[in-house]
Order: structure tokens, then C-alpha cells, then sequence
């Protein structure tokens, strides 16, 4: 009889050698599977499954074993205590970037009627969240790709998010010319050479949203530069970028005359977003 606990027990098993968090993985796809909470995994564990609950549930397993994040077998994953739909088109939202919500919050009053935009929103998480915690701000959100346009224009739909204005834009190009106080992006920054594209879920995520040329400096150096035409006096620009490009990234604000530049680091202690203020 195939019992939740047993088949929990031999998917972590089966997935070990192609994730960190195999147990955590296996819950996951069976409460995908059952439409159920993992609490009741914890509940029911001698549940026997139904032959139709175990076939689905092995059919996930498959593409799991062939490296296929969860987020996209699932379609979802959380970020700042929200669900977003996500998919190959988009970047899967990592913890990493609540860093960039942390610090647009401090920087934006909850009660001003501020712009913001948010370059590259990929799946919205990013300016959906700072529309939801700041809904006084105009918040503006622009993508290269409309199947990211898409899903994030869907992701603002379930958060009933209407503060929001959606733009296909290589970063400024199509936007309209508006001062902003607050600029936030998390760009493409990862060497095309870098051989951590060829582990984990990266290697099934867009390329296009992950690498970017000069040892992945290109696109911060494009935003950063063309920032300075878009922020009002007194404006914030946060940047996220690789944990090796600290000096660099720091470099390239002060060259371009940003005043109180300055690094943040991520939940492991790695420089992770670079601030700078236009005065």
C-alpha cells in the first residue's frame, strides 16, 4: 500500500542527488498533488493514496529528477509573504531580493504620492510589492519580454494591485519621460561564462534575465548611467547585482556622480544591492 509517509520517504530517496532540499521538494509536489497544505501531510501520514493521486504525483517527480526547479513545476512561489505565478519565462523569485523591498521601504513614506519603476520586473515581484505596501505610489513596471509582461500582469491582477502601469521597454526606452523618486532594479548580472549557469535551477531559467555582458556589468552600467535622467533631485537608485561586484558596482556610481553610495548585504552576508542618491 502506498501510504504518504512511504512515498514521501522514497521520493526525498530518489531525489537526492539533484536537490538540496529533496523531503521539502517531495512535500511540496504531493501537496501539489492532493491540493493540500503540508499540514496534512503531518495529519494523515498513513493515508493511502489513490492510484490516480500517485501516477500525477510520479509524473512531477519525473520532471523534478530531471532538474526542473519546483517553482515552475508548481507555478507558483512565495515572496514578501505573497504567492506569485510564475514560469520559464521569468525569473523564480529568491529570498535574496527582499532586500531591494527592505530598502525601498525606508526610502519611500507610506503616506506620499512618490513614482517609482521598477526595471526588468520579470514577474512583477518587485513593483507588485512595493505597490501593495506603498499604495499612495505610482509605481511603474517595464520589461523587454511580453511573456514576462504577461505574467506579471497577471501577478497584479490576484494582488488587485491597479497602481501600476505596465511597459515593454529595453529599461528607458519606451518609458515616458517622468522624474522619479524611487529607481529599483534587479538586472540581468551573471558572466555569460559563469559556470554556475550550468547548475541547479538556473539552467532552466531565461538566459536573457540572468547574464549580461562586461562580466555581467552591462546592463547595472546602462541603468546606472541612464538613471540619472530619470530621478527627481534628492532620488534613490538601488541596484542588486553578483556578490563579486561590489567594487565595481560601487565604481560605476561614483564615476557617474551618485552621492551617498553605499552596499547592502543579502540574508548570507554577501553584497548583494548598491544604493545611490541623485542630488
Amino acid at each position: 500500500m502506498h501510504i504518504i509517509k512511504s512515498v514521501l520517504r522514497d521520493a526525498a530517496d530518489s531525489l537526492a542527488l539533484v536537490s538540496d532540499s529533496a523531503l521539502l521538494d517531495a512535500e511540496i509536489l504531493l501537496c501539489l498533488t492532493l491540493n493540500k497544505q503540508r499540514s496534512h501531510l503531518r495529519a494523515w501520514p498513513d493515508k493511502p493514496l489513490l492510484p490516480e493521486h500517485l501516477s500525477t504525483f510520479n509524473s512531477f517527480l519525473e520532471q523534478r529528477k530531471k532538474g526542473i526547479p519546483v517553482a515552475y513545476i508548481t507555478g507558483n512561489r512565495e515572496f514578501w509573504s505573497r504567492d506569485f505565478q510564475v514560469s520559464p519565462d521569468v525569473l523564480i523569485p529568491r529570498p535574496d531580493t527582499e532586500l531591494l523591498i527592505e530598502l525601498s521601504l525606508k526610502l519611500i513614506p507610506a503616506d506620499e504620492a512618490i513614482k517609482i519603476i521598477d526595471l526588468g520586473t520579470g514577474s512583477g515581484i518587485i513593483a507588485i510589492t512595493l505597490a501593495a505596501e506603498r499604495p499612495h505610489a505610482d509605481v511603474v513596471a517595464t520589461d523587454f519580454s511580453l511573456a514576462a509582461l504577461r505574467i506579471a500582469r497577471l501577478n497584479a491582477d490576484k494582488h488587485h494591485i491597479n497602481n501600476i502601469q505596465f511597459y515593454q521597454s529595453n529599461w528607458f526606452t519606451d518609458v515616458p519621460k517622468t522624474q522619479f523618486n524611487l529607481i529599483v532594479s534587479n538586472p540581468p548580472y551573471i558572466d555569460e561564462d559563469d559556470s554556475h549557469l550550468q547548475q541547479g535551477d538556473v539552467r532552466f531559467e531565461p538566459r536573457t534575465a540572468l547574464c549580461a555582458a562586461e562580466q555581467g556589468l552591462s546592463d547595472i552600467k546602462i541603468i546606472a548611467a541612464a538613471a540619472r535622467n530619470y530621478l527627481k533631485s534628492g532620488g534613490h537608485l538601488l541596484i542588486e547585482h553578483g556578490y563579486n561586484q561590489l567594487q565595481q558596482v560601487q565604481a560605476l556610481f561614483k564615476d557617474l556622480h551618485y552621492d551617498k553610495v553605499q552596499t547592502y548585504t543579502d540574508l548570507s552576508g554577501q553584497p548583494r544591492v548598491t544604493y545611490g542618491q541623485w542630488i
